[in-house]
């Protein structure tokens, strides 16, 4: 009985470790601009095309 009180301890722990890490990246601004880096592909900046037409 003694190891299922040591393992909801520790249960407990990494539970509130994976939630105070996720309350201080929030805070931080890690998930701030979710859509900006999905649709950079899909955008033409130009710059490469200019880069390989001086090189040929």
């Amino acid at each position: 009985m003694s190891a299922l009180y040591v393992l909801i301890l520790v249960s407990l722990f990494v539970a509130l470790a994976f939630l105070s890490t996720f309350i201080w990246s929030v805070r931080k601004g890690h998930f701030d601009d979710d859509c900006t880096p999905a649709m950079r592909i899909l955008l033409d900046d130009g710059i490469t095309n200019q880069n390989q037409s001086k090189t040929t």
